[in-house]
């Protein structure tokens, strides 16, 4: 068994280095393995292959994780239903019959793979098309989008001006809202993340809409964007009365987005960038910029209750947003994210702020003749550190603070004003790189949920523990 394993590991490691040796180079591309670390949009000033004709570049990646996790709260006794004798505010994997509220849930989770295929089929002319194949949400394959990136213009006899200062992607693709994208995971696709997991407002979809890039003067980048707001297509008609919760009529408005960012390298050992951007959506049937994620969380059931409201078991496909917490503004949203980075030598430290207001069409208030729609607040703090070192940068360690600070809704405090609760995570990780494709890293987390109400399954809600991770990309 152990000659078998060792067998299979070593075949796996062989046919990553020969798919990687056998990849084209694409023009104005970020690689999907460890050289696509901190590359943020594509460059328009580094120096590109050169095109000699079309191409096609099949990558992949895969994750495989073990984790061992114990999570913890202290709820009060809520029956499912009038008759039905199971809390529940116990949590997934609690003993009802034990004096506990506590689990450990410990084992490998389900491996996560991701297809990728690019296509070079002009000059200064890429499209990429991103596929899930395997994914905690979905375990079947599943397209993620497909988009066309245009850098030149060859049908136009290439004139300077565009190949020099623009760029124009248009598609079903992720929306360039802040620079933590950059860096988060998503399904298969664990290589540029040091951590083990994303934020915990996690602001990731796919979009149908094109968006315009200028690169003035080098080091600097503006972008505006348009998009249909929507995760899939949606051609449905709405009536122009108002909606069920009695305020405003359904629309179908669509989202404007746009990115600022200095990036600028002052020497080989130092380089600074800071990046602003904002999302706005005033009026959608469903937004999902806090909710599209279709792959789902590498923290497997943690702080999830047994049983669903209706009392159903919760399940891992169903309940894929572990470790995060969805703000629930799908209706109207505005979003402002700021992140600097700095790399000095093998040190990085990179951050995050980010201030959210929204609404459900059920957030309503007043009298019956006079309700007005409201917004909910939140924000979100994260700061990280990641050291790199040994040839190659070929081990790192790192920390990484996170902090959510909200008003979620439904949950009110006793004078039935909206309370505000937090979630913090702590995190510590380390990895190493065998190859520039291959990565192992591991990850101690301590989680914590605050002011939440005796009456929420979270009240007191806590876990902790490691995750071991296994990540290829090529």
């Amino acid at each position: 068994m152990k000659n078998g394993l060792f067998i299979a590991v070593l075949a796996l490691v062989c046919s990553a280095n020969w798919a990687l040796a056998q990849q084209p180079n694409l023009q104005y591309f970020r690689p999907w393995d460890q050289s696509g670390i901190n590359v943020f949009e594509p460059s328009k000033k580094a120096e590109q292959p050169e095109f000699t004709g079309f191409k096609i570049r099949i990558g992949g990646s895969f994750t495989q994780d073990f984790q061992s996790l114990t999570h913890e709260n202290s709820p009060t006794y809520a029956p499912v239903s009038g008759t039905n004798a199971t809390n529940k505010n116990l949590l997934y994997g609690v003993i009802k019959s034990e004096d506990s509220t506590s689990a450990k849930l410990s084992g490998f989770n389900l491996a996560m793979a991701n297809l990728n295929l690019d296509f070079q089929i002009a000059d200064g002319i890429r499209v990429g098309l991103e596929n899930y194949m395997s994914s905690r949400h979905h375990s079947e394959f599943w397209v993620k989008g497909g988009y066309i990136q245009i850098d030149k213009l060859p049908m136009l006899g290439n004139p300077k001006w565009f190949a020099d200062y623009l760029r124009v992607k248009i598609g079903h693709f992720q929306p360039n809202f802040g620079d933590m994208q950059f860096r988060r995971t998503d399904g298969g696709n664990a290589m540029y993340n040091p951590f083990v997991e994303n934020y915990i407002l996690d602001a990731f979809a796919t979009e149908i809409g094109g968006e315009v890039y200028l690169f003035p003067v080098d080091g600097v980048m503006a972008m505006v964007g348009m998009s249909s707001g929507f995760i899939n297509g949606n051609v449905e008609n709405y009536p122009d009365a108002n909606n069920s919760s009695g305020v405003v009529p359904t629309k179908k408005t669509p989202s404007i987005f746009a990115k600022v960012a200095y990036d600028k390298a002052f020497t080989d050992d130092f380089r600074f960038r800071l990046s602003a951007s904002l999302y706005t959506n005033s009026n959608i049937q469903r937004n999902t910029l806090y909710a599209g994620d279709r792959t789902g969380s590498h923290y497997f059931l943690v702080m999830e209750p047994a049983l669903q409201s209706t009392g159903v078991a919760t399940a891992q496909g169903t309940q894929f947003t572990s470790g995060r917490f969805n703000p629930d503004v799908p209706n109207r949203v505005q979003a402002i994210m700021i992140n600097p980075f700095i790399k000095f030598k093998g040190l990085e430290i990179f951050g995050s702020y980010e201030i959210i207001n929204g609404s459900n069409y059920a957030d309503v208030s007043g009298p019956t003749d006079r309700k007005v729609w409201d917004k909910r607040n939140f924000t979100q703090i994260s700061a990280e550190g990641v050291y790199r070192f040994l040839p190659r940068e070929q081990m790192y360690v790192g920390a990484r603070y996170t902090q959510m600070t909200g008003e979620p809704r439904g949950i009110l405090d006793s004078n039935g004003a909206q309370q505000e609760v937090s979630v913090n995570r702590l995190a510590f990780a380390a990895g190493w790189f065998p190859t520039h494709n291959l990565l192992l890293k591991g990850e101690y987390v301590i989680q914590k949920y605050e002011d939440f109400p005796t009456s929420d399954y979270r009240n007191a809600g806590k876990f902790s523990g490691f995750v071991v991770e296994a990540v290829i990309g090529f």
